[in-house]
């Protein structure tokens, strides 16, 4: 085949082996023909290097069906790809980017041959995402020009490319390999050589606590990942992923990543050894967390630990009229949430001024709706009057069910307990939407603990799907039925889980936003490095220090010290460069600074 002419508007890196075949191997194949340059697909296996020219195929012709490439222009990629089974092949490669298992043996030989292969300019870029590339380099003939190219899955839809240089590695190849990366439409991000690099570091912890918390039975894996998808707008929940990327490989970079840490956080949790041990490593042997139709398969199947669709429950409470206890911003919503529903509400506040003046910001909520027409004037008009506003508790003497939605402060709490015990009726069922407080120490506060449980709504209430329900050793059965049953008519989406700090979302969102502070404090990467990581690379709608500066800083250290005084894991606690922002008044969007800086209203 012909070389075709050099385009000079194109970095010096036009010639690019890929060796290794795989999913991700055939995807970075695809993205660099797409770009223009010249690709050498390198695999041991004939029949590996076949399916990778298959799919190539198949994506292209896919893509000339949409009307997003012309046949001509498919017939040009096509042609810029040549596969092989021999390193050799690689000779004339300006670049070399090698994808092939997450083995230092195998990945050391590899580029120990292709020292003797490639030209001394060539640079040699490893995928690992776990591997030491310092080490890799160490063993090389040529130190200076390796560095690490970690792309994501699947490459031809990820932006994220993470450029990993040692202490070895020379400016100029990083600068090469960057300006690439900005060609190829990726936004890559430099890093230096730990295991795990910026996302999966902070994306592999996550995944373990999700992991260690399933083997505890402290949620099922639908609610644990249906928690994360719901409660932080993830794509995917966090056992689901677990099965995509492969429990092995998951496995092998948290070892990896604990070898160097020793935080407990990372070590392994041994439902990953057990399940990686009897080959269900996920999609790719079609059983993992779930059961899928076949191995490569997407298609979840049912298996012995489905939940039975309409599984006979106790009996709930007959649930007509709610009381909401608060007149924040979530109380406004929670009321909003039930009203909406068709249920009768009381909205009860401190005085009368307060609540009257929630239900006018309801009313405002439910105008924006109307404006944008997601309701009729009618309606929005026929909610606002199914709510009552009261300047006292004693309103709540008739409702079947109170909601609690005050300051986080557990001795707020338990007091306003002690009240509702006194004024509702019996047979109410006393809830509260304490995101970290121990919902037990509300039910000891009565004479009732069977009829008290948790709720927990997510800001904001009538946008977000996700319910909490939080049983106590004393909660009844019938209470968490009429919770449920209630979570059905509001249309949000309940998930169980026991009495212990952080319940789903928190306990695993949090220490992921600590370990992103622990980043920053150790100069390892920026603020927007990090955040852009997170969005690009693990899919999340925010990053985490947008996250945490809406959250709020003091409330993120609150709940980081419950966590940490909870279950006592040197890793859970809260990072000092959080606390001195805290101490400093520096709280966030709602302060005009946090980790950012932010223009006053």
């Amino acid at each position: 085949m012909a070389t075709p002419q050099s385009d000079p508007s194109l970095s010096p890196l036009q010639t690019i082996a890929v060796v290794g075949l795989g999913t991700m191997g055939a995807g970075i194949t695809e993205v660099l023909a797409r770009a223009g340059r010249q690709v050498i697909g390198i695999d041991v296996g004939e029949a590996q290097a076949a399916r990778s020219v298959a799919a190539l195929e198949a994506s292209t012709a896919r893509a000339v069906a949409r009307g997003k490439l012309t046949e001509q222009e498919r017939a040009g990629i096509l042609g810029r790809v040549r596969t092989g089974t021999d390193l050799s092949a690689a000779a004339d490669a300006d670049l070399v980017i090698e994808v092939v298992p997450e083995s230092y043996d195998i990945k050391h030989q590899v580029l120990r041959e292709l020292d003797g292969i490639v030209r001394p300019e060539t640079i040699l870029a490893t995928g690992t995402n776990a591997l030491s590339v310092t080490r890799l380099a160490a063993d090389s003939a040529r130190p200076e020009r390796v560095l690490g190219l970690h792309f994501f899955n699947p490459a031809p839809a990820m932006k994220l490319v993470e450029v990993v240089s040692s202490v070895l590695t020379a400016p100029g190849a990083v600068a090469a390999v960057t300006d690439l990366a900005i060609e190829l439409g990726k936004e890559p991000v430099a890093v230096g050589d730990r295991p795990g690099f910026v996302a999966d570091g902070l994306l592999f912890g996550y995944l373990n606590q999700a992991a260690a918390m399933y083997e505890a039975k402290y949620a099922s894996r639908e609610d644990i990942d249906a928690a994360m998808r719901l409660g932080c707008g993830l794509p995917m929940g966090p056992l689901a992923l677990l099965d995509l990327i492969g429990i092995d490989t998951a496995r092998t970079v948290l070892e990896a990543m604990y070898a160097e840490s020793r935080d407990r956080l990372h070590a392994p949790a041994p439902i990953l050894k057990q399940l990686s041990e009897a080959g269900l490593t996920g999609r790719k042997s079609g059983r993992g967390f779930y059961s899928y139709e076949a191995p490569g398969s997407a298609t979840v199947v049912r298996d012995a630990l489905t939940p039975l669709d309409g599984a006979a429950l106790t009996p709930g409470r007959t649930v007509r009229s709610v009381g909401v206890a608060g007149s924040g911003t979530m109380a406004s919503g929670i009321a909003e949430v039930f009203a909406k529903a068709g249920y009768e509400v009381v909205l009860a506040a401190r005085s009368e001024e307060k609540a009257q003046a929630a239900k006018a910001r309801i009313g405002k909520s439910l105008d924006r709706s109307v404006g944008k027409g997601r309701m009729t004037a009618e309606a929005a008009a026929q909610t606002l009057d199914l709510i009552t506003p009261a300047g006292s508790y004693d309103a709540f003497a008739d409702v079947d069910l109170a909601v609690e939605a005050v300051a986080e402060d557990l001795e707020v709490k338990r007091q306003l307990f002690q009240t509702l015990d006194k004024v509702c009726k019996p047979g109410a069922v006393l809830a509260t939407t304490t995101s970290s407080l121990p919902v037990v120490a509300c039910a000891r506060a009565t004479s009732r603990p069977q009829d008290v449980i948790g709720m927990h709504f997510f800001n904001p209430a009538p946008a977000m799907k996700l319910v909490e329900v939080v049983r106590t050793v004393l909660t009844g059965e019938d209470v968490h039925a009429t919770v449920r049953e209630v979570c059905g008519r509001i249309r949000k989406h309940p998930v169980d889980c026991g009495d212990r700090a952080g319940f789903i979302v928190n306990a695993l969102l949090f220490p992921y936003l600590n370990n992103a502070i622990k980043m920053v404090e150790e100069h390892y990467a920026s603020l927007d490095d990090i955040d852009a990581a997170m969005k690009l690379g693990g899919g999340y709608p925010m990053g985490p220090f947008e996250l945490l500066d809406v959250v709020g800083l003091d409330v993120s250290l609150a709940i980081e010290k419950v966590l940490h005084r909870e279950f006592r894991d040197p890793g859970l606690a809260p990072a000092p460069l959080l606390e001195h922002l805290v101490a400093a008044g520096c709280l966030g969007r709602k302060t005009g600074r946090g980790f950012r800086e932010y223009a006053r209203r």
